[in-house]
């Protein structure tokens, strides 16, 4: 069971990979020339190494093992709250932990190796996300704030000076390109991709100073359990990691935009004009909908059925005297 349970786990991980190459490459087109609108000499490995493969990779792995730890760790630290003493609750957080700690503090610097690409072969994604609208050097770094894309300026934002020359070119008097050098036809919808990009860096940070907090406690060899702030923080964290997923893929698809290929094919151009869609939308819509109901009773009902002592340490300990200890039920 075990084996089975790492066999899904590396090719869960395997399959998550295959996909994120593919949308590196919509992104970071590569391995194919295009002749008359064709595309001929398609190489399929210089397409999954495109460009963009490696840092999404990177960045979306650690983003997926942050937010399911999390998830569970947040979980287990609200049922702590109650029985702080749960050998199962207790146990379950720090595996949990275990995983998502690391991924959460490891995210910023992935992030920061993607957000060093897209400012070289995808600026407008960039000038979206930070809401740049007038190329400059030494450019900020735009905390918050709402885009007036009218007035081509950010209302409310706090700025740091130099920083995002710093961050995306690791030079404080780097020139950043801003939307103003990009024909507004090619522009995404600023508004969303700013947003998107400030939730995700605002629950991924959240994510990574509750871990900073974890391993210095974890370090002092203190009881995470009994730490009644630290549980509150974790379970306030379960959809966090979920919703910053979801927000980072909200940059990379709207920030992309106007194009479904970048530089290539429009998504005007791409929209298929076959009829009939819309049922099998609808249906597995539905299904998956459904699927998400079953999983969700499944595991509420998997996780308030903790084992008692007795079955703790029945299943834990082997010896003759653990089981003995177990049938007394002390």
């Amino acid at each position: 069971h075990l084996w089975a349970g790492v066999a899904v786990a590396l090719s869960g991980a395997a399959s998550g990979i295959f996909v994120v190459i593919a949308n590196a490459w919509m992104n970071a087109p590569a391995g194919f020339e295009l002749v008359n609108g064709r595309a001929v000499n398609v190489d399929p490995i210089a397409a999954m190494g495109n460009a963009a493969a490696l840092s999404q990779t990177i960045h979306m792995t650690l983003a997926a093992y942050a937010a399911t730890g999390f998830a569970v760790a947040g979980i287990h630290a609200f049922l702590l709250l109650k029985d702080p003493a749960n050998a199962f609750h207790r146990r379950a957080l720090e595996i949990a932990l275990i995983v998502a700690a690391p991924a959460a503090v490891l995210q910023p610097l992935s992030g920061d190796l993607a957000a060093r690409h897209i400012a070289v072969h995808q600026p407008v994604k960039l000038a979206a996300a930070e809401a740049v609208f007038r190329t400059q050097a030494g450019a900020p770094l735009t905390l918050g704030g709402w885009p007036d894309v009218e007035a081509r300026e950010t209302r409310f934002a706090v700025e740091i000076p130099y920083a995002l020359s710093l961050l995306a070119f690791h030079d404080p008097h780097a020139v950043v390109k801003g939307l103003d050098a990009i024909p507004p036809e090619d522009w995404p919808n600023v508004r969303a991709v700013h947003l998107s990009f400030q939730l995700m860096v605002a629950l991924g940070t959240y994510l990574a100073l509750v871990s900073l907090w974890v391993g210095w406690l974890a370090w002092r060899r203190r009881d995470l359990a009994h730490n009644r702030w630290l549980m509150r923080a974790i379970a306030l964290a379960t959809p966090m990691g979920f919703i910053a997923v979801e927000a980072g893929w909200m940059v990379t698809e709207l920030g992309r935009q106007p194009w479904v290929i970048y530089g290539v094919l429009r998504t005007a151009d791409a929209v298929t004009p076959m009829p009939g869609l819309v049922v099998p939308f609808v249906t597995f819509t539905l299904l998956y909908c459904f699927l998400g109901v079953i999983v969700a009773w499944l595991l509420y009902r998997q996780i308030l059925r903790s084992p008692t002592v007795p079955e703790w340490r029945g299943f834990y300990m082997r010896s003759g005297s653990g089981e003995r200890g177990a049938g007394s039920g002390t």
